[in-house]
């Protein structure tokens, strides 16, 4: 489980973005929905332990994601909405690196890679690949060693058609074998049969809803929290 307490978070002290959040995240997936600038994205951002959080605690198996950072962040994923990249390493070393953190080993690079379709970009630096390879580098980065918790930040941007349905997979995957997924992500058509609750950051705070209607009132549920209206 992932939890956030009382957690809160500004860029500036006059630009409040959340306060006194408090969420637990059980296994399955979770979608983060809302209007642009609700705060999605800087929820995904605290939970993955990219950004810290001004108040609060968060905890990921009881373990301070701050305080306890590698008991915490060991079987943690983030794939964040821009695929950022150290622009002068290879994707071999950037995914080797990956692997040894993880203790995943070689093999599983290069499985990685030819599911993400690079393998032939291995020698290349980050500096030379497309947006879209740089998205499925990252991608690829995810894949390797075995997550229990995956933040994904609009991981569908990007991927074309052909990689989507694999994507959509391993994510499904997860979601079977009772991973925490925070999932933000503005299709809502692609998530509407895996979503098992969704949360709607939504003045400063975070709205749960679960359990979710069935049937069709479940994607126009989905889709009301999209524009920030209540459910």
């Amino acid at each position: 489980m992932i939890r956030l307490d009382g957690v809160g978070f500004s860029y500036s002290p006059k630009v409040r973005v959340l306060e006194d959040v408090t969420l637990e995240l059980p296994p399955g997936l979770t979608l983060v929905l809302g209007p642009n600038g609700c705060g999605k994205s800087t929820l995904a951002k605290l939970t993955a332990g990219v950004e810290m959080p001004s108040e609060g605690t968060i905890t990921i198996s009881g373990h301070d994601l701050w305080s306890d950072e590698v008991a915490a962040r060991r079987d943690l994923v983030y794939v964040p909405e821009h695929p950022d990249l150290t622009p002068y390493a290879t994707v071999n070393e950037i995914l080797t690196l990956v692997s040894g953190l993880r203790s995943a080993g070689r093999d599983a690079v290069d499985e990685a890679m030819a599911w993400a379709g690079i393998e032939g970009l291995g020698n290349r630096t980050v500096r030379k690949l497309s947006n879209g390879q740089r998205r499925r580098s990252v991608l690829a980065a995810a894949r390797i060693g075995s997550a229990k918790y995956l933040v994904l930040d609009e991981p569908l941007d990007g991927v074309d058609r052909s990689f989507r349905a694999e994507l959509l997979a391993w994510i499904a995957g997860h979601r079977a074998a009772g991973a925490v997924i925070l999932l933000v992500s503005h299709d809502i058509d692609a998530f509407v049969g895996l979503v098992d609750r969704a949360v709607n950051p939504r003045g400063g705070t975070c709205h749960t809803v679960s359990p979710l209607p069935e049937g069709a009132a479940r994607r126009d549920a989905l889709a009301r929290l999209a524009r920030g209206e209540p459910v």
